[in-house]
């Protein structure tokens, strides 16, 4: 429940008291008040609407009272400041809204004429224009003004409305008031909900969407007439805000900006938390990043709601219908965001994953990317998801439903399936050795014979075919110059699924690193494994280690390692056996005695022991009997 705290303020004799009595009393009380009221509090109940607890505090002008006046104004969200004749008025300007921000105090101030039954000469229009609006001009802290009359009991009601939409709805972060415009925060919040709303991104609400964003935010349509008379007017203000197709993005800026200068700027508000903006013009935390842990050992992957998201989105920008998404079609997509996450830029994206010829993002590429981010860092591709308006199917729900947390991956040597779709496998061999060239040919990237050294992480993902036809993403991750700082970080090889050690069988001290990285870090041997012998389409050389790959791995108890190159059209072979062996991981670890499955042996076993149970008891039952 929102509350208000009013302070009310102004020269004695202005009617300070009575207008708080008539609002508590609903009536004008004629006997005599005493100069100061106790605090009040207002429940939701009196007549003012949404459910806010409003609590008034009278305070005296007098000097002496001067300590606790200020006391009260720096306690309050918004002051009520009353005039009632031209002397209290010219106060106002000389003496009240000097002391405010001579105080430091950033509140609005709602500026109230009291005791308008004493000058029923002057219509409230002009004293609007001859005397408040030059004080609005003057003060941008005064929010609102408005003319009452304690006796005659009216605007009460619309006054304390006044005091809390100052506080509950407040125009300075919306519109400035001095150049008549949206303030730039407000822009860009309106654009991101105009994008959202642009459900066909053809940059024009049509009559639907205007209708389906009206019942969003306010749960019911306009009628023809009230739709027609809007895009009338907006129409008048500017030719380019409604063309034949709807109303323009300018358009639905111009027609934020009459509501704001009407004092309708609670009708923005709503329209603004409707799509989860807080009072900062900024989006909710909550939304942005609601709760959603991963356990250790298991993985966030995207939901079948989530994937069916971002093809939808993709298939909606790629105007030109050619498959890919190129740089404006990826600059609108990401227009009500940040821009593209961290981690792409890190990975000189779209160059981590597949592309066309032309250079742009695939479909393939565009979930592939996806599904790394959503493995790396989840919370990242929430915080998209909100911003791009993503909708669970359940409106109580969060952006949460999009993922998905994979089962708790306990037992690498267990044989059996993993139960991921994303995994992520690490190459480690020595420099030159072909790591990169094999990154490129996973892309389906070109092959060049020139050597540039991998200096800081890099990674390619792309999807995979198993066996039985399951498609999975494979991750894979080049360390560079940062391979030692992972191989020791415990938990950055516990993400890891699978290590491809790779070596140039062309190279004679090329295996050599492997054998020194696995003497260097021997927690190695507790992750998958496979062994790949780049360059096969070079001749074959001997290695200067203790002992060859073949018989290093067959001591390890661990299958040869796969000769290849990705000069090879077969290379593509090499990639479904990473990606099987890292789903299956028991088939990429040492064969040991220790890593036999004896489930049979213990079935059997069970089976004998009960057997002989059986046959001892009805021995001794015909024992019995004879």
């Amino acid at each position: 429940m929102a509350s208000v705290r009013i302070c009310v303020c102004g020269d004695e004799g202005t009617g300070k008291s009575s207008l708080i009595t008539s609002v508590v009393k609903d009536t004008f009380v004629t006997t005599r008040i005493q100069p100061v009221l106790p605090q009040v509090t207002l429940p939701p109940s009196i007549g003012t609407p949404g459910n806010v607890t409003t609590t008034t505090v009278d305070t005296s002008a007098l000097p002496q009272e001067r300590a606790k006046l200020n006391k009260e104004i720096r306690k309050s969200n918004v002051i009520l400041l009353i005039y009632s004749d031209h002397y209290s008025y010219e106060r106002v300007g000389l003496f009240w809204m000097p002391h405010f921000r001579s105080l430091g105090v950033n509140v609005p101030v709602v500026l109230c004429a009291n005791k308008s039954d004493l000058s029923a000469s002057s219509s409230t229009a002009q004293i609007i224009q001859d005397e408040m609006l030059p004080l609005m001009a003057e003060f941008k802290e005064i929010d609102s003004c408005i003319r009452t009359s304690a006796r005659e009991h009216h605007n009460i009601i619309e006054m304390v409305f006044l005091c809390q939409k100052a506080v509950i709805d407040p125009i300075a972060p919306l519109f400035d008031s001095k150049e008549s415009t949206l303030k730039p925060a407000a822009i860009s919040a309106l654009q991101r909900v105009f994008y959202l709303c642009d459900q066909d991104q053809d940059g024009h609400l049509s009559d639907e969407e205007i209708n389906a964003f009206q019942i969003k935010c306010f749960g019911r349509p306009l009628g023809d007439d009230d739709l027609d008379d809007i895009k009338q007017k907006v129409g008048m203000l500017s030719t380019e805000s409604v063309t034949d197709l709807g109303m323009t993005e300018q358009g639905f800026l111009l027609l934020n900006k009459v509501f704001a200068e009407k004092n309708r700027h609670d009708t923005i508000w709503a329209i603004l938390r409707t799509f989860h903006y807080t009072d900062s013009l900024s989006l909710k935390e909550n939304f942005l990043h609601p709760d959603f842990k991963v356990p250790p050992n298991s993985s966030a992957e995207l939901s079948p709601s989530g994937y069916r998201f971002f093809v939808d989105l993709f298939l909606l920008f790629d105007k030109d219908n050619d498959g890919g998404l190129n740089d404006s079609e990826l600059s609108a997509l990401f227009a009500p965001t940040p821009g593209l996450p961290p981690a792409w830029v890190d990975s000189s994206f779209p160059s981590s994953t597949v592309r066309n010829e032309a250079g742009h993002i695939t479909l393939a590429g565009w979930l592939s990317q996806w599904s790394m981010q959503t493995f790396t860092e989840p919370k990242v591709t929430l915080e998209y998801l909100a911003y791009l308006g993503f909708e669970s199917s359940d409106p109580r729900l969060s952006t949460t439903t999009a993922l998905k947390v994979t089962k708790a991956r306990k037992r690498r040597k267990r044989p059996g399936r993993v139960e991921r779709n994303v995994v992520l496998a690490y190459i480690l061999g020595a420099p030159s050795s072909g790591k990169s060239s094999l990154l490129d040919a996973f892309l389906s990237r070109p092959f060049s014979s020139t050597y540039h050294p991998t200096i800081k992480p890099r990674t390619a993902v792309n999807s995979v075919e198993l066996p039985g036809g399951k498609q999975c993403y494979l991750i894979l991750e080049e360390l560079g110059e940062l391979e030692p700082a992972i191989l020791e970080n415990k938990s950055k090889l516990d993400a890891c699924d699978i290590l491809i050690y790779a070596y140039d069988s062309s190279d004679p001290d090329s295996f050599s690193h492997i054998t020194s990285l696995r003497s260097k870090y021997s927690h190695l041997e507790d992750v998958p494994a496979l062994y790949v012998a780049l360059k096969a389409d070079n001749d074959k050389t001997t290695q200067r280690s203790e002992i060859q790959p073949d018989d290093y791995t067959t001591a390890l108890g661990m299958n040869k390692p796969l000769h290849v190159s990705v000069t090879w059209s077969s290379i593509s072979e090499l990639f479904v056996q990473i990606a099987e062996a890292a789903v299956f991981p028991s088939l990429a670890l040492p064969k040991s005695e220790e890593a036999v499955d004896r489930t049979n042996l213990y079935i059997a076993l069970g089976a004998v022991v009960c057997a002989g149970a059986a046959f001892v008891a009805i021995w001794r039952r015909v024992g019995k009997v004879e």
